[in-house]
């Protein structure tokens, strides 16, 4: 009867001798978050499409530009965020969605989100998302060859993208030297459907 007890006398107290050996270990460090890595247009454009045919099936693109944010570097043909209006002729509206890989702002969150939708007139020239087959790496590439100099002479200017009917029956690629193509003195126009150089903006 004496062993008895004392055996469950220790299985009762083992809870308690296990303790102090699970707690007095060091403490596990929360790994680093991975830096922001910026991202190619074309890359970010699907994932915004796929979020907002859950508001609309037939989707077209009427603009769509690069956001630069100075703690995430540019690289080439990748950009840290990423803006688009999309339009439905069936629902008469339009709806902006921005995608960041880093939190701004207060307006510029990490991730996907949507502005409401508001009234469309039918105005400007929206296009498909399967006319846009050259990504902004390879527009980059098109518009250094040709704007090796004017690049050359200004290594640290930001660089931009605009997605849009620019020019001709297919979308075209603007890759602008500067925040923006009204503050910009130099871009180049690259089709985006076949990747060929259109023309030089000053």
């Amino acid at each position: 009867i004496h062993w008895v007890m004392t055996r469950r006398q220790l299985i009762a107290l083992a809870p308690a001798l296990l303790l102090p050996s699970c707690s007095s270990g060091p403490a596990v460090p929360a790994a680093p978050e991975k830096p922001a890595e910026p991202l190619t247009g074309l890359h970010a454009l699907y994932q915004l499409y796929t979020s907002a045919r859950a508001w609309a099936q037939d989707l077209q693109i009427l603009s769509y530009s690069s956001i630069n944010i100075s703690e995430v570097p540019h690289q080439d043909g990748k950009v840290a965020a990423w803006q688009v209006v999309f339009v439905s002729q069936a629902l008469g509206k339009l709806r902006t969605y921005t995608f960041s890989a880093y939190e701004a702002s207060a307006t510029l969150h990490k991730g996907i989100f949507e502005d409401a939708p508001q009234d469309w007139s039918g105005s400007g020239k929206p296009f498909l998302l399967e006319a846009v087959k050259i990504d902004t790496d390879k527009a980059w590439e098109t518009a250094l060859e040709h704007g090796k100099e004017y690049n050359s002479k200004n290594p640290k200017m930001p660089i931009s993208y605009t997605l849009g009917m620019n020019k001709g029956n297919d979308p075209s690629w603007r890759v602008i030297w500067g925040q923006s193509a009204g503050e910009s003195s130099f871009s180049v126009l690259v089709d985006a459907s076949t990747g060929d150089f259109m023309q030089i903006v000053n």
